[in-house]
């Protein structure tokens, strides 16, 4: 029996629609191969109709590689620790997660020497302001970059720092600003990688910077960072370059991040939110020239040299 229907995007635009023919959270192979190639394809892959438990949410993640484990455990869903949550709603009379997270454009782990492959994320609670996730596709992107653009990212690597993203914690209250910023400077260290990458399947090029988490490019003195940066990301978030999905009830969403910027939309201050994500690491490089995440004999997630 066929597991899948599938949509298929109109040329050049990403976001397959699939539809399980069975809530099984346990995909057989070929149904599993099938959704991986719609997300190296077209980027995103809407899964619509789910109703899944979280704990049935993690098994589904696990057909498609490991999910992550937040580094930071505020994140944690307190069942699943491989459950990002998003929220400003309490889970049993206590803070759950974390509210208004991504609200910039940014790909996810990017400030990480290893940044994350796939997403995928389950709303749980519905802002009624807020039902968007927005994508910007970083290969188009890169195939419209003007001349002068072009070259100036090519060859270039990209300094990626993510400590003014940081989330305020309760254990954070009586430190000062100093002692914050030092605190936050040393969990959160920047990372660096190419300007441009390309894929690991199809060896296509994506620029790979971003508005949330880019502060500049190596070689650069910091007046012309802020030239080149305003540049580039003026250019990257013209309207016609953003792709919206408006949520429906059991949407899931799952896309690949070395392809596709994101942004959640903002709500209204006061309305419920929930959401659930989970990073999953597919086993594969995250581009050309980078070792692949892999478990080790232990179970354990590592650097493999291939």
């Amino acid at each position: 029996m066929k597991m899948l229907e599938i949509q298929e995007p109109p040329l050049g635009r990403v976001g397959a629609q699939v539809r399980l023919t069975t809530q099984a959270t346990v995909l057989d192979e070929a149904s599993r191969q099938q959704i991986l190639a719609l997300i190296y394809r077209h980027k995103l892959v809407v899964l619509r109709n789910m109703n899944l438990t979280a704990h049935e949410y993690v098994t589904f993640a696990r057909n498609f590689g490991e999910p992550q484990i937040y580094f930071q455990p505020n994140y944690h869903h307190p069942e699943h620790p491989e459950i990002f949550v998003s929220s400003n709603q309490l889970y049993q009379g206590k803070k759950f997660g974390v509210a208004g997270t991504g609200r910039y454009w940014h790909t996810d782990y990017q400030f990480f020497p290893q940044p994350l492959p796939l997403t995928m994320v389950y709303p749980q609670v519905f802002a009624p302001s807020a039902r968007e996730t927005s994508y910007i596709d970083m290969q188009m992107v890169y195939e419209r970059l003007t001349p002068a653009l072009r070259a100036r990212v090519a060859g270039s690597r990209a300094i990626h720092d993510a400590k003014l993203r940081y989330k305020v914690q309760t254990g954070d209250v009586d430190k000062s600003i100093g002692e914050l910023l030092e605190e936050v400077a040393a969990l959160i260290k920047p990372a660096t990688h190419p300007a441009v990458i390309e894929h690991p399947f199809s060896g296509q090029s994506s620029l790979y910077v971003s508005p949330g988490f880019t502060v500049g490019l190596e070689g650069l003195d910091d007046e012309t960072n802020r030239q080149v940066l305003s540049e580039l990301f003026e250019f990257i978030t013209q309207p016609e370059h953003v792709h919206s999905h408006r949520w429906q009830s059991g949407d899931i969403l799952f896309w690949d991040n070395r392809t596709l910027l994101h942004k959640a939309s903002d709500s209204k201050k006061g309305e419920p939110s929930v959401s659930y994500r989970i990073g999953v690491y597919d086993g594969a490089a995250f581009y050309r020239g980078l070792p692949a995440w892999r478990k080790d004999d232990d179970g354990k997630l590592t650097q493999s040299n291939g």
